[in-house]
């Protein structure tokens, strides 16, 4: 069955089927209306449910793609990790932006350090936030297509639910990782775990960019409703999620050209959230971690990974109201 059938059985569709994507092109577009708005005087922050404290450190890292080498560099790097890959951060609250999955071979290994050391963490009196990035949304939604072989292989032992609609599209060799990707399957249901947007203390995480039509939808309902679609408790992602600007796939804070009108956009989001700063991923970074718009968006993506031929590993190091960059 054509590639292009799964995605328009789950209501997505994809730009160019199995092509690769520049940058600023998004993945998805709606088949659904977008989301009614109000307006900007309409504007208001009433949830907390997205809302976390953190008495100590707070470090943020970013894109993984499947590589377990720069996953740990990382996480010693940003000093929540010793050299026995226990957690070693105490209080400290760990963000990891999102983009786990795809591109690299060590999926399934990533995914049971993060579980572990959220569990540690949690035991040391710190915490472990976890965000959806675009690829984790794209392998519930059954795009596999940046999947390495052994990112195949190594799903081969998953027991999943018997799914035979959603399977039928892909080749024998893909369906294990397809099914346990689906909506309820074993490991959706793990990232069904995770937020698509925090905020600790004043600083709001997301893997690609908050805009104030999001806050007026409601971050936590952008988390909720995507949970549920994960859990398969609802038949399609909000739409809201499915545009070129959604919170994850939104690249407007993260090119090397923002200017002065996306910086005033930025200057309203943060606004709303009375947040100070916005941390964001999702887009490599050449060099390294960048900031713009006066500090007021940190750009987190360091192209860690292998495929993007492993950048130096950097975290991101909020401390009162003090934010630095730690590198290896």
């Amino acid at each position: 069955m054509a590639l292009w059938f799964r995605y328009v059985f789950f209501g997505l569709v994809p730009l160019v089927a199995g092509c690769e994507r520049t940058p600023s092109e998004p993945k998805y577009v709606s088949s659904a209306a977008a989301p009614a708005v109000s307006t900007e005087a309409d504007v208001t922050d009433t949830d907390r449910s997205y809302r976390f404290v953190a008495a100590g450190r707070i470090v943020a890292i970013g894109d993984l793609h499947g590589d377990l080498a720069a996953t740990r560099k990382a996480l010693r790097v940003a000093g929540v990790m010793s050299d026995k890959d226990s957690w070693s951060g105490g209080n400290t609250v760990l963000v990891q932006t999102g983009d786990v999955l795809d591109r690299g071979d060590d999926e399934r290994a990533i995914l049971d350090l993060l579980d572990r050391l959220e569990q540690e963490a949690k035991a040391a009196g710190g915490l472990v936030l976890r965000l959806q990035g675009n690829h984790e949304v794209m392998n519930v939604a059954g795009d596999l297509r940046y999947v390495t072989r052994a990112g195949f292989t190594t799903f081969e032992s998953v027991t999943s639910p018997d799914n035979p609609a959603f399977a039928a599209p892909f080749k024998p060799q893909e369906r294990a990782r397809a099914l346990a990707f689906a909506p309820g399957g074993p490991y959706a249901l793990r990232l069904a775990r995770h937020n698509t947007v925090v905020m600790v203390n004043d600083t709001l995480f997301v893997h690609g960019g908050i805009l104030s039509k999001h806050i007026r939808y409601g971050l936590g309902r952008i988390n909720e409703e995507v949970k549920a679609w994960m859990r398969a408790e609802r038949p399609r992602l909000p739409a809201l999620m499915l545009s070129e600007d959604a919170p994850t796939w939104n690249r407007r804070y993260s090119t090397a050209h923002v200017d002065a009108r996306d910086c005033r956009v930025l200057a309203t989001a943060l606004k709303h959230l009375e947040a100070k700063r916005m941390v964001v991923g999702h887009t490599p970074q050449k060099g390294g971690i960048t900031s713009a718009c006066d500090d007021r968006v940190w750009r987190i993506d360091v192209g860690l990974a292998s495929y993007y031929g492993g950048g130096a590993a950097q975290a991101l190091v909020i401390q009162g109201d003090e934010a630095r960059v730690v590198s290896e």
